[in-house]
């Protein structure tokens, strides 16, 4: 079971994880093997818990991480959603920190993307109540 912010439960939807996942991604260079690869990931995270009822929040920060690590627009796409901004200036504060923090963190693979862009890892912030 999935408990959501409200305090509601509802039973773990593989589908609605994938909805929201093609969502951040349309028209990305994100193929639908790798929105698979990345629901495995969520729900073998939700199991690995081992415990009846898992948050929705824990859902939401593993999608975000892995999304993070797959594609950085599609990341704050579903980070727009999921931490539900309430005007642009904290949309704009979240994109700074990204910037900052990108400049400030090499990625694991120190790589650079087809744009010359350095890759980097951010961390989670959890969603606003």
């Amino acid at each position: 079971m999935v408990v959501k912010k409200d305090g509601r439960r509802e039973p773990f939807d593989r589908a609605k994880i994938i909805a929201g996942i093609k969502r951040a991604c349309e028209k990305r260079p994100v193929s639908m093997e790798t929105i698979e690869q990345i629901a495995d990931r969520v729900e073998a995270s939700a199991l690995e818990r081992g415990e009846r009822e898992v948050a929705s929040t824990f859902i939401g920060g593993t999608v975000m991480s892995e999304l993070h690590e797959v594609d950085q627009v599609a990341y704050v796409r579903f980070a727009s959603v999921y931490r539900s901004f309430k005007d642009i200036d904290e949309f704009m504060h979240e994109l700074e920190d990204l910037i900052r923090l990108r400049k400030q963190t090499p990625g694991p693979s120190s790589g650079r993307s087809k744009k010359g862009e350095t890759a980097a890892s951010y961390e989670l912030k959890p969603p606003k109540e």
